[in-house]
Protein backbone atom coordinates (compact mmCIF):
# COMPACT_ATOMS: atom_id res chain seq x y z
CA UNK A 1 0.00 0.00 0.00
CA UNK A 2 1.81 3.43 -1.01
CA UNK A 3 2.36 5.40 1.96
CA UNK A 4 0.64 8.34 0.61
CA UNK A 5 -2.56 7.01 2.21
CA UNK A 6 -0.73 7.53 6.13
CA UNK A 7 -1.91 10.93 7.39
CA UNK A 8 1.17 11.90 9.30
CA UNK A 9 2.70 14.87 9.69
CA UNK A 10 0.38 17.49 8.28
CA UNK A 11 -0.20 15.52 4.69
CA UNK A 12 -3.14 15.48 3.16
CA UNK A 13 -5.01 12.06 2.60
CA UNK A 14 -6.24 10.34 -0.41
CA UNK A 15 -9.64 10.89 -1.41
CA UNK A 16 -12.27 9.52 -3.80
CA UNK A 17 -15.77 10.66 -5.27
CA UNK A 18 -18.77 8.19 -6.21
CA UNK A 19 -20.97 9.69 -8.24
CA UNK A 20 -23.95 8.54 -10.28
CA UNK A 21 -25.75 8.17 -13.00
CA UNK A 22 -29.07 8.60 -11.29
CA UNK A 23 -30.68 9.24 -7.51
CA UNK A 24 -30.84 5.90 -5.81
CA UNK A 25 -28.05 4.95 -8.39
CA UNK A 26 -26.16 3.13 -5.27
CA UNK A 27 -24.07 5.68 -4.61
CA UNK A 28 -24.49 5.27 -0.69
CA UNK A 29 -24.17 1.74 -0.39
CA UNK A 30 -20.92 1.43 -2.74
CA UNK A 31 -19.23 4.26 -0.73
CA UNK A 32 -20.23 2.38 2.68
CA UNK A 33 -18.89 -0.46 0.75
CA UNK A 34 -15.73 1.24 0.05
CA UNK A 35 -15.60 2.70 3.33
CA UNK A 36 -15.07 -0.75 5.22
CA UNK A 37 -13.54 -2.46 2.42
CA UNK A 38 -10.51 -0.20 3.36
CA UNK A 39 -11.03 -0.12 7.24
CA UNK A 40 -10.67 -3.88 6.90
CA UNK A 41 -6.99 -3.24 5.11
CA UNK A 42 -6.18 -1.17 8.04
CA UNK A 43 -6.83 2.29 6.18
CA UNK A 44 -8.39 5.12 8.36
CA UNK A 45 -11.26 5.84 6.24
CA UNK A 46 -13.58 8.81 6.69
CA UNK A 47 -17.48 9.15 4.65
CA UNK A 48 -18.40 12.73 3.69
CA UNK A 49 -21.35 14.23 1.70
CA UNK A 50 -20.94 17.32 0.76
CA UNK A 51 -24.73 17.95 0.25
CA UNK A 52 -27.76 15.99 1.65
CA UNK A 53 -31.67 15.88 0.70
CA UNK A 54 -32.83 13.86 3.17
CA UNK A 55 -35.86 13.22 5.77
CA UNK A 56 -33.56 10.80 7.35
CA UNK A 57 -31.26 11.95 9.78
CA UNK A 58 -29.54 11.45 12.86
CA UNK A 59 -27.84 12.79 15.84
CA UNK A 60 -23.83 13.10 16.21
CA UNK A 61 -22.40 12.59 20.01
CA UNK A 62 -21.55 16.46 19.90
CA UNK A 63 -25.33 17.72 18.92
CA UNK A 64 -25.29 18.03 14.73
CA UNK A 65 -27.93 16.63 12.86
CA UNK A 66 -26.55 14.95 9.55
CA UNK A 67 -28.08 12.52 7.15
CA UNK A 68 -28.64 8.93 8.60
CA UNK A 69 -26.86 7.96 5.37
CA UNK A 70 -23.46 9.27 6.28
CA UNK A 71 -23.97 8.25 9.64
CA UNK A 72 -24.48 4.63 8.32
CA UNK A 73 -20.93 5.00 6.52
CA UNK A 74 -19.17 6.37 9.00
CA UNK A 75 -20.36 2.76 10.97
CA UNK A 76 -18.92 1.07 7.75
CA UNK A 77 -15.70 3.18 8.47
CA UNK A 78 -15.73 2.13 12.31
CA UNK A 79 -15.26 5.76 13.24
CA UNK A 80 -17.31 8.58 15.10
CA UNK A 81 -20.20 10.30 13.19
CA UNK A 82 -19.34 14.45 12.87
CA UNK A 83 -20.35 17.15 11.31
CA UNK A 84 -17.73 17.44 9.27
CA UNK A 85 -19.22 14.30 6.84
CA UNK A 86 -22.40 16.15 5.64
CA UNK A 87 -21.86 19.79 6.19
CA UNK A 88 -25.03 20.53 4.40
CA UNK A 89 -28.44 18.81 5.20
CA UNK A 90 -31.65 19.82 3.25
CA UNK A 91 -34.67 18.96 4.81
CA UNK A 92 -37.70 19.25 2.68
CA UNK A 93 -40.20 20.43 4.20
CA UNK A 94 -42.96 20.87 0.84
CA UNK A 95 -42.41 20.44 -2.83
CA UNK A 96 -40.34 23.66 -3.04
CA UNK A 97 -38.73 24.41 0.32
CA UNK A 98 -36.44 23.09 2.48
CA UNK A 99 -34.80 23.76 6.01
CA UNK A 100 -31.24 24.15 5.66
CA UNK A 101 -28.91 22.78 8.59
CA UNK A 102 -25.50 24.11 8.59
CA UNK A 103 -22.48 22.30 10.12
CA UNK A 104 -25.35 20.34 12.20
CA UNK A 105 -27.60 23.64 13.33
CA UNK A 106 -30.69 24.46 11.38
CA UNK A 107 -30.02 27.83 10.03
CA UNK A 108 -33.13 28.67 7.92
CA UNK A 109 -35.75 27.64 5.62
CA UNK A 110 -34.98 28.12 1.82
CA UNK A 111 -36.81 27.79 -1.47
CA UNK A 112 -35.06 25.82 -3.80
CA UNK A 113 -34.57 28.68 -6.19
CA UNK A 114 -33.38 31.05 -3.36
CA UNK A 115 -30.92 27.95 -2.59
CA UNK A 116 -29.27 27.20 -5.76
CA UNK A 117 -29.63 30.97 -6.46
CA UNK A 118 -27.22 32.10 -4.32
CA UNK A 119 -26.69 30.22 -1.36
CA UNK A 120 -25.45 27.17 -2.56
CA UNK A 121 -22.18 28.68 -4.07
CA UNK A 122 -21.56 30.52 -0.12
CA UNK A 123 -21.17 27.05 0.91
CA UNK A 124 -18.40 26.18 -1.05
CA UNK A 125 -15.67 27.15 1.15
CA UNK A 126 -17.35 25.86 3.94
CA UNK A 127 -18.01 22.17 2.32
CA UNK A 128 -14.55 22.06 1.37
CA UNK A 129 -12.97 23.21 4.35
CA UNK A 130 -14.62 19.84 6.16
CA UNK A 131 -13.16 17.95 3.52
CA UNK A 132 -9.98 18.95 4.04
CA UNK A 133 -9.78 18.38 7.84
CA UNK A 134 -11.32 15.17 6.67
CA UNK A 135 -8.61 14.68 4.69
CA UNK A 136 -6.23 16.08 7.02
CA UNK A 137 -7.00 13.33 9.79
CA UNK A 138 -7.73 10.45 8.14
CA UNK A 139 -5.48 8.02 5.44
CA UNK A 140 -8.58 8.62 2.76
CA UNK A 141 -11.73 10.34 2.47
CA UNK A 142 -14.61 8.50 0.39
CA UNK A 143 -17.00 10.87 -1.10
CA UNK A 144 -20.71 10.51 -1.89
CA UNK A 145 -22.04 12.97 -4.94
CA UNK A 146 -25.72 13.11 -5.27
CA UNK A 147 -28.03 13.01 -7.82
CA UNK A 148 -26.28 12.99 -11.07
CA UNK A 149 -22.95 15.38 -11.78
CA UNK A 150 -24.63 15.78 -15.11
CA UNK A 151 -27.71 18.28 -14.70
CA UNK A 152 -26.21 20.86 -16.79
CA UNK A 153 -29.19 23.53 -14.94
CA UNK A 154 -27.28 23.29 -11.50
CA UNK A 155 -23.88 22.79 -12.55
CA UNK A 156 -22.82 26.68 -11.66
CA UNK A 157 -24.03 26.26 -7.96
CA UNK A 158 -22.72 22.57 -7.71
CA UNK A 159 -20.95 21.97 -4.40
CA UNK A 160 -21.86 18.43 -4.16
CA UNK A 161 -20.52 16.40 -7.58
CA UNK A 162 -18.20 17.79 -9.63
CA UNK A 163 -17.86 21.30 -8.06
CA UNK A 164 -16.36 19.84 -4.98
CA UNK A 165 -14.31 17.24 -6.74
CA UNK A 166 -12.64 20.22 -9.17
CA UNK A 167 -12.33 22.09 -6.33
CA UNK A 168 -10.42 19.46 -4.28
CA UNK A 169 -8.72 17.43 -6.85
CA UNK A 170 -10.07 14.07 -5.94
CA UNK A 171 -10.89 11.43 -8.83
CA UNK A 172 -14.74 10.66 -9.82
CA UNK A 173 -15.90 6.96 -10.04
CA UNK A 174 -19.46 7.12 -11.91
CA UNK A 175 -21.85 4.33 -10.54
CA UNK A 176 -24.89 2.85 -12.77
CA UNK A 177 -27.83 1.10 -11.57
CA UNK A 178 -28.25 -1.36 -14.45
CA UNK A 179 -31.11 -2.76 -13.13
CA UNK A 180 -33.02 -0.18 -14.55
CA UNK A 181 -31.82 -0.68 -17.74
CA UNK A 182 -30.03 1.87 -20.09
CA UNK A 183 -26.87 1.92 -18.05
CA UNK A 184 -24.43 2.44 -21.27
CA UNK A 185 -26.69 5.36 -22.41
CA UNK A 186 -26.41 6.80 -19.17
CA UNK A 187 -22.47 6.33 -18.32
CA UNK A 188 -22.04 7.70 -22.05
CA UNK A 189 -24.66 10.45 -21.62
CA UNK A 190 -22.87 11.35 -18.56
CA UNK A 191 -19.77 12.01 -19.43
CA UNK A 192 -20.26 13.43 -22.54
CA UNK A 193 -22.72 16.01 -21.16
CA UNK A 194 -19.40 17.27 -18.24
CA UNK A 195 -17.30 20.18 -19.31
CA UNK A 196 -13.40 19.34 -20.59
CA UNK A 197 -12.05 20.19 -16.98
CA UNK A 198 -14.73 18.10 -15.26
CA UNK A 199 -14.53 15.34 -17.41
CA UNK A 200 -10.62 14.90 -16.81
CA UNK A 201 -11.35 13.92 -13.70
CA UNK A 202 -14.08 10.86 -14.44
CA UNK A 203 -11.54 7.94 -13.88
CA UNK A 204 -14.25 4.78 -14.65
CA UNK A 205 -17.63 3.62 -14.34
CA UNK A 206 -18.84 0.85 -11.62
CA UNK A 207 -22.11 -1.29 -12.84
CA UNK A 208 -24.46 -2.00 -9.85
CA UNK A 209 -27.14 -4.49 -9.44
CA UNK A 210 -26.22 -6.98 -12.21
CA UNK A 211 -28.24 -10.37 -12.24
CA UNK A 212 -27.22 -12.85 -14.77
CA UNK A 213 -23.72 -13.85 -16.57
CA UNK A 214 -21.19 -10.83 -16.78
CA UNK A 215 -19.47 -12.46 -19.68
CA UNK A 216 -22.61 -11.35 -21.46
CA UNK A 217 -21.71 -7.79 -19.88
CA UNK A 218 -18.33 -7.85 -21.02
CA UNK A 219 -18.91 -6.57 -24.65
CA UNK A 220 -20.61 -4.00 -23.55
CA UNK A 221 -17.81 -2.85 -21.56
CA UNK A 222 -15.18 -2.66 -23.90
CA UNK A 223 -17.16 -0.68 -26.59
CA UNK A 224 -17.82 1.83 -23.57
CA UNK A 225 -14.30 1.93 -22.88
CA UNK A 226 -13.20 2.55 -26.68
CA UNK A 227 -16.31 5.54 -26.60
CA UNK A 228 -15.13 6.76 -23.62
CA UNK A 229 -11.76 6.18 -22.56
CA UNK A 230 -12.26 4.83 -19.31
CA UNK A 231 -12.64 1.37 -17.73
CA UNK A 232 -15.37 -0.28 -15.47
CA UNK A 233 -13.97 -0.86 -12.79
CA UNK A 234 -16.10 -3.57 -11.13
CA UNK A 235 -19.77 -5.01 -11.78
CA UNK A 236 -21.38 -5.70 -9.00
CA UNK A 237 -23.91 -8.18 -8.08
CA UNK A 238 -28.07 -7.44 -7.16
CA UNK A 239 -27.76 -8.62 -3.56
CA UNK A 240 -31.33 -8.04 -1.23
CA UNK A 241 -31.58 -6.66 1.98
CA UNK A 242 -28.81 -4.09 1.45
CA UNK A 243 -31.60 -1.12 1.63
CA UNK A 244 -30.13 -0.06 4.96
CA UNK A 245 -30.50 3.66 6.20
CA UNK A 246 -31.64 4.84 2.73
CA UNK A 247 -31.39 8.38 2.27
CA UNK A 248 -34.13 9.63 0.47
CA UNK A 249 -37.07 7.97 1.93
CA UNK A 250 -38.79 5.23 0.30
CA UNK A 251 -37.49 5.53 -3.25
CA UNK A 252 -41.05 6.05 -4.28
CA UNK A 253 -42.58 9.34 -6.07
CA UNK A 254 -44.73 12.24 -4.41
CA UNK A 255 -48.68 11.18 -3.54
CA UNK A 256 -51.46 13.82 -4.05
CA UNK A 257 -54.25 13.78 -1.72
CA UNK A 258 -57.51 16.56 -2.94
CA UNK A 259 -54.70 17.62 -5.17
CA UNK A 260 -52.20 18.85 -3.10
CA UNK A 261 -48.69 17.07 -3.11
CA UNK A 262 -47.67 16.23 0.13
CA UNK A 263 -47.17 12.54 0.99
CA UNK A 264 -46.13 8.98 -1.01
CA UNK A 265 -47.89 7.13 -3.42
CA UNK A 266 -49.61 4.10 -2.07
CA UNK A 267 -47.68 1.90 0.08
CA UNK A 268 -49.60 -0.67 0.07
CA UNK A 269 -47.54 -4.20 -0.30
CA UNK A 270 -44.18 -2.30 0.49
CA UNK A 271 -42.33 -4.14 3.15
CA UNK A 272 -39.33 -3.61 5.05
CA UNK A 273 -36.36 -5.02 2.83
CA UNK A 274 -35.40 -7.98 5.35
CA UNK A 275 -36.06 -11.81 4.98
CA UNK A 276 -38.72 -12.25 8.17
CA UNK A 277 -37.12 -15.03 9.70
CA UNK A 278 -39.51 -17.91 11.17
CA UNK A 279 -41.30 -16.28 14.89
CA UNK A 280 -39.86 -18.17 18.14
CA UNK A 281 -43.19 -18.34 19.62
CA UNK A 282 -46.13 -19.74 17.58
CA UNK A 283 -47.20 -16.05 16.27
CA UNK A 284 -46.44 -14.16 14.11
CA UNK A 285 -46.46 -10.35 15.20
CA UNK A 286 -47.81 -7.82 12.48
CA UNK A 287 -46.86 -4.00 12.48
CA UNK A 288 -48.70 -1.46 10.45
CA UNK A 289 -46.24 2.18 9.72
CA UNK A 290 -48.78 5.04 8.63
CA UNK A 291 -47.05 6.28 5.64
CA UNK A 292 -47.39 9.84 6.71
CA UNK A 293 -46.47 12.73 4.49
CA UNK A 294 -43.18 14.09 4.89
CA UNK A 295 -42.21 10.91 6.77
CA UNK A 296 -38.94 11.31 8.59
CA UNK A 297 -36.58 8.63 9.83
CA UNK A 298 -38.59 5.36 9.10
CA UNK A 299 -35.81 3.83 9.81
CA UNK A 300 -36.77 3.66 13.62
CA UNK A 301 -38.89 0.29 12.40
CA UNK A 302 -35.95 -1.44 10.59
CA UNK A 303 -35.00 -2.86 14.20
CA UNK A 304 -38.45 -4.50 14.50
CA UNK A 305 -38.11 -5.82 11.04
CA UNK A 306 -34.93 -7.49 12.28
CA UNK A 307 -36.46 -9.04 14.79
CA UNK A 308 -37.69 -13.35 13.88
CA UNK A 309 -41.70 -13.31 13.30
CA UNK A 310 -42.11 -9.57 12.66
CA UNK A 311 -43.78 -8.40 9.97
CA UNK A 312 -43.34 -4.63 9.21
CA UNK A 313 -45.25 -3.20 6.11
CA UNK A 314 -46.13 0.65 5.19
CA UNK A 315 -49.73 1.20 4.87
CA UNK A 316 -51.99 4.17 3.91
CA UNK A 317 -55.70 3.15 4.33
CA UNK A 318 -58.00 2.68 7.46
CA UNK A 319 -58.43 -0.77 6.80
CA UNK A 320 -55.08 -1.67 6.22
CA UNK A 321 -55.12 -1.64 10.14
CA UNK A 322 -57.60 -4.28 10.64
CA UNK A 323 -55.50 -7.29 11.12
CA UNK A 324 -52.25 -5.00 12.24
CA UNK A 325 -50.80 -6.30 16.41
CA UNK A 326 -48.84 -2.43 16.38
CA UNK A 327 -49.42 0.65 14.76
CA UNK A 328 -46.79 2.82 14.50
CA UNK A 329 -46.89 6.81 13.36
CA UNK A 330 -43.24 7.26 12.77
CA UNK A 331 -42.44 10.72 12.47
CA UNK A 332 -42.54 13.44 9.78
CA UNK A 333 -41.53 17.17 9.09
CA UNK A 334 -45.04 18.07 9.11
CA UNK A 335 -47.11 17.10 12.00
CA UNK A 336 -49.84 19.54 11.08
CA UNK A 337 -50.37 18.20 7.60
CA UNK A 338 -50.13 14.66 8.30
CA UNK A 339 -52.98 14.96 10.83
CA UNK A 340 -54.85 16.32 8.33
CA UNK A 341 -54.10 13.58 6.20
CA UNK A 342 -54.42 10.93 8.60
CA UNK A 343 -58.01 12.39 9.27
CA UNK A 344 -58.94 12.83 5.42
CA UNK A 345 -58.13 8.59 4.90
CA UNK A 346 -60.41 8.01 8.05
CA UNK A 347 -56.67 6.38 9.62
CA UNK A 348 -57.71 8.97 11.97
CA UNK A 349 -61.16 7.62 13.29
CA UNK A 350 -59.30 3.71 12.81
CA UNK A 351 -56.42 4.61 15.09
CA UNK A 352 -58.94 5.92 17.79
CA UNK A 353 -61.01 2.85 17.14
CA UNK A 354 -57.95 0.93 18.21
CA UNK A 355 -57.16 2.41 21.03
CA UNK A 356 -60.59 2.44 22.66
CA UNK A 357 -60.15 -1.60 22.18
CA UNK A 358 -56.67 -1.53 24.21
CA UNK A 359 -54.63 -2.57 20.58
CA UNK A 360 -51.32 -0.98 20.93
CA UNK A 361 -50.63 1.94 18.88
CA UNK A 362 -47.04 3.40 18.97
CA UNK A 363 -46.13 7.27 18.28
CA UNK A 364 -42.36 8.01 18.01
CA UNK A 365 -41.68 12.01 17.38
CA UNK A 366 -43.95 13.81 14.90
CA UNK A 367 -46.37 10.31 15.62
CA UNK A 368 -46.38 11.08 19.53
CA UNK A 369 -47.24 15.12 18.78
CA UNK A 370 -49.85 13.88 16.52
CA UNK A 371 -51.10 11.46 19.63
CA UNK A 372 -51.81 14.51 21.98
CA UNK A 373 -54.47 16.44 22.68
CA UNK A 374 -53.07 19.83 21.42
CA UNK A 375 -50.75 21.49 19.21
CA UNK A 376 -49.44 24.99 19.12
CA UNK A 377 -47.47 25.40 16.02
CA UNK A 378 -46.37 28.64 14.71
CA UNK A 379 -42.89 27.31 13.34
CA UNK A 380 -43.26 24.17 11.04
CA UNK A 381 -47.00 24.63 9.72
CA UNK A 382 -47.97 28.08 11.00
CA UNK A 383 -51.25 26.82 11.62
CA UNK A 384 -51.47 28.17 15.03
CA UNK A 385 -53.83 25.66 17.04
CA UNK A 386 -54.66 22.39 16.13
CA UNK A 387 -56.52 19.86 18.19
CA UNK A 388 -54.57 16.47 18.20
CA UNK A 389 -55.74 12.89 17.83
CA UNK A 390 -56.58 12.77 22.22
CA UNK A 391 -54.95 9.60 22.64
CA UNK A 392 -52.50 10.74 24.90
CA UNK A 393 -52.24 13.60 27.70
CA UNK A 394 -49.66 16.08 26.35
CA UNK A 395 -49.84 19.10 24.75
CA UNK A 396 -47.23 20.27 22.39
CA UNK A 397 -45.55 24.08 21.84
CA UNK A 398 -43.33 24.22 18.45
CA UNK A 399 -40.17 25.65 19.22
CA UNK A 400 -37.97 27.69 16.98
CA UNK A 401 -34.76 26.07 18.17
CA UNK A 402 -34.75 22.65 17.19
CA UNK A 403 -34.23 19.71 20.15
CA UNK A 404 -31.10 18.16 18.84
CA UNK A 405 -29.74 15.52 21.72
CA UNK A 406 -28.77 11.63 22.17
CA UNK A 407 -30.40 10.86 25.33
CA UNK A 408 -30.26 7.50 27.51
CA UNK A 409 -31.36 5.96 30.69
CA UNK A 410 -34.03 3.11 31.17
CA UNK A 411 -37.27 1.74 30.44
CA UNK A 412 -39.69 -1.31 31.07
CA UNK A 413 -36.61 -2.67 33.23
CA UNK A 414 -34.19 -2.30 30.29
CA UNK A 415 -31.04 0.01 29.21
CA UNK A 416 -31.95 1.77 26.26
CA UNK A 417 -30.27 4.55 24.21
CA UNK A 418 -31.90 7.31 21.23
CA UNK A 419 -31.69 10.34 19.47
CA UNK A 420 -33.75 13.03 19.42
CA UNK A 421 -34.60 15.85 16.67
CA UNK A 422 -37.63 17.91 17.07
CA UNK A 423 -39.23 21.61 17.22
CA UNK A 424 -42.08 20.43 19.26
CA UNK A 425 -41.86 20.81 22.98
CA UNK A 426 -43.96 18.47 24.80
CA UNK A 427 -45.79 18.73 28.01
CA UNK A 428 -47.06 15.16 29.33
CA UNK A 429 -49.83 15.93 32.10
CA UNK A 430 -50.77 12.78 33.04
CA UNK A 431 -50.50 8.97 31.74
CA UNK A 432 -50.72 5.07 33.01
CA UNK A 433 -47.07 5.09 33.27
CA UNK A 434 -43.93 7.44 31.83
CA UNK A 435 -42.16 6.10 28.86
CA UNK A 436 -39.02 7.89 27.73
CA UNK A 437 -39.28 10.90 27.45
CA UNK A 438 -43.07 10.74 26.96
CA UNK A 439 -46.08 8.43 28.03
CA UNK A 440 -48.49 5.19 27.98
CA UNK A 441 -52.13 5.74 28.25
CA UNK A 442 -53.54 2.43 27.56
CA UNK A 443 -52.12 0.47 25.42
CA UNK A 444 -51.12 3.99 23.04
CA UNK A 445 -47.72 4.92 23.71
CA UNK A 446 -45.16 7.60 22.78
CA UNK A 447 -41.96 9.05 22.94
CA UNK A 448 -40.03 11.81 20.95
CA UNK A 449 -36.93 9.38 21.00
CA UNK A 450 -35.90 7.96 17.57
CA UNK A 451 -33.67 4.64 17.58
CA UNK A 452 -34.28 3.46 21.06
CA UNK A 453 -35.80 0.20 19.43
CA UNK A 454 -32.13 -0.68 18.56
CA UNK A 455 -31.96 -1.48 21.86
CA UNK A 456 -32.38 -4.86 21.78
CA UNK A 457 -33.55 -5.91 25.68
CA UNK A 458 -35.98 -2.86 25.77
CA UNK A 459 -36.95 -3.67 22.02
CA UNK A 460 -37.61 -7.41 23.22
CA UNK A 461 -39.55 -5.64 26.47
CA UNK A 462 -41.60 -4.12 24.16
CA UNK A 463 -42.45 -6.43 21.76
CA UNK A 464 -44.06 -8.70 24.88
CA UNK A 465 -45.97 -5.78 26.07
CA UNK A 466 -47.21 -5.05 22.87
CA UNK A 467 -48.44 -9.03 22.26
CA UNK A 468 -49.80 -9.42 25.62
CA UNK A 469 -52.00 -6.67 24.52
CA UNK A 470 -52.77 -8.17 21.14
CA UNK A 471 -53.25 -11.31 22.43
CA UNK A 472 -50.48 -13.26 20.30
CA UNK A 473 -48.46 -15.96 21.51
CA UNK A 474 -45.85 -14.24 19.98
CA UNK A 475 -42.16 -14.60 22.02
CA UNK A 476 -39.13 -12.30 20.85
CA UNK A 477 -35.96 -14.53 19.99
CA UNK A 478 -33.67 -13.52 22.76
CA UNK A 479 -30.65 -14.08 20.61
CA UNK A 480 -31.21 -11.32 18.42
CA UNK A 481 -28.95 -8.53 18.16
CA UNK A 482 -29.63 -5.34 15.89
CA UNK A 483 -26.25 -4.18 16.14
CA UNK A 484 -24.62 -7.49 15.39
CA UNK A 485 -27.16 -7.84 12.05
CA UNK A 486 -26.11 -4.30 10.98
CA UNK A 487 -22.63 -5.20 11.56
CA UNK A 488 -22.74 -8.54 9.05
CA UNK A 489 -25.21 -5.72 6.22
CA UNK A 490 -22.21 -3.41 6.17
CA UNK A 491 -19.51 -6.64 6.11
CA UNK A 492 -21.56 -7.31 3.04
CA UNK A 493 -20.88 -4.29 1.27
CA UNK A 494 -17.52 -4.07 2.19
CA UNK A 495 -17.42 -8.19 0.81
CA UNK A 496 -19.16 -6.28 -2.55
CA UNK A 497 -16.45 -4.33 -3.19
CA UNK A 498 -13.83 -6.94 -2.42
CA UNK A 499 -14.78 -9.18 -4.33
CA UNK A 500 -16.33 -7.53 -7.51
CA UNK A 501 -14.66 -4.58 -8.19
CA UNK A 502 -11.29 -3.82 -9.13
CA UNK A 503 -9.73 -2.86 -5.41
CA UNK A 504 -6.19 -2.42 -6.95
CA UNK A 505 -7.71 0.38 -9.59
CA UNK A 506 -9.42 1.83 -6.88
CA UNK A 507 -6.96 2.12 -4.43
CA UNK A 508 -4.26 3.41 -7.36
CA UNK A 509 -6.72 6.09 -7.71
CA UNK A 510 -7.31 7.09 -4.04
CA UNK A 511 -3.69 6.81 -3.50
CA UNK A 512 -2.44 8.39 -6.52
CA UNK A 513 -5.35 11.05 -7.69
CA UNK A 514 -6.51 12.16 -11.29
CA UNK A 515 -4.97 10.16 -13.67
CA UNK A 516 -3.57 12.31 -16.49
CA UNK A 517 -4.80 11.84 -20.27
CA UNK A 518 -8.33 11.47 -19.66
CA UNK A 519 -9.66 11.65 -23.33
CA UNK A 520 -12.55 14.27 -23.59
CA UNK A 521 -15.86 12.84 -24.59
CA UNK A 522 -18.09 15.11 -27.35
CA UNK A 523 -20.17 17.20 -27.00
CA UNK A 524 -19.63 18.24 -23.37
CA UNK A 525 -21.49 20.50 -21.49
CA UNK A 526 -23.28 23.07 -23.28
Amino acid sequence: MNGRLKASGGSVGGGLLVAGTTSDAGKSVVTAGICRWLVRQGVRVAPFKAQNMSLNSFVTREGAEIGRAQAMQAAAARVEPTALMNPVLLKPGSDRSSQVVLLGKPVGELSARGYHAGRQEQLLGTVTDCLQELRRTHDAVICEGAGSPAEINLRRTDIVNMGIARAARIPVVVVGDIDRGGVFASFFGTTALLSKEDQALVAGYLVNKFRGDVTLLEPGLEMLRGLTGRRTLGVLPFAHGLGIDEEDGMGVPPARTKSRAWGRVSLRGAVRESVVAPPHGADVLRVAVCAVPLMSNFTDVDALAAEPGVVVRFVDRAEELADADLVVLPGTRGTVRALEWLRERGLADAIARRAAEGRPVLGICGGFQMLGEHIEDEVESKAGAVDGLGLLPVRVRFAVEKTLARPAGEALGEPVEGYEIHHGVAEVTGGDEAFLDGCRTGSVWGTHWHGSLESDGFRRAFLRRVAADAGRAFVPAPGTSFGTLREEQLDRLGDLIEEHADTGALLRLIEEGVPEGLPFVPPGAP
